[in-house]
């Protein structure tokens, strides 16, 4: 069974830890390892991660059969704009509808905080396989970019936007 609790400062030292796992698996093939590090030490140390949920991320992790199996971000960017920052979920767990059942918890957040219409967007690496899934959400396609993130580095993304009511 998936359950999900909302984390805290508390558990950004998990989130680092789940991060260490999955984000090398999903990127490892796309970035180069110098890349890799780099933007693990940006978003992934753990007082990153506590800066990120003062300015307002709110992370929710994702148990199977309560073993920590992955966690998702979201952040309101805007009167009726909210930004997925983060999904992911450990290899070993994949194929298992946590990935859906993470996504289908923030659109559940952003309805609970906004009753409204709304819009959710989330940036996608243009050659990550997962930009499918969110298209099979119904996200769509609204603008791509090459995102510099520092360091020399970009982001090679896909901004996807879904409409909520």
């Amino acid at each position: 069974m998936i359950t999900f609790r909302k984390a805290g400062p508390d558990d950004c030292g998990l989130i680092h830890t789940l991060a260490g796992e999955v984000f090398p698996a999903t990127y490892g093939e796309i970035l180069s390892g110098e890349q890799l590090d780099y933007m693990m030490q940006w978003m992934y140390s753990v007082p990153n991660l506590r800066s990120q949920m003062d300015e307002g991320h709110v992370y929710y992790l994702a148990y199977l059969d309560e073993e920590p199996c992955g966690y998702v971000s979201v952040q309101p960017e805007g009167a009726d704009l909210f930004h997925l920052q983060k999904i992911y979920v450990l290899p070993r767990f994949q194929g298992k509808g946590i990935g859906l059942a993470l996504f289908r918890k923030a659109v559940e957040h952003i309805r609970e905080v906004h009753p409204g219409p709304c819009t959710m967007e989330l940036n996608v690496n243009r050659h990550n396989p997962a930009l499918r899934f969110y298209e099979r959400q119904g996200m769509r396609k609204v603008c791509e970019g090459d995102f510099p993130i520092g360091n020399g580095y970009y982001m090679n993304d896909y901004i996807m936007a879904l409409d909520i009511r």
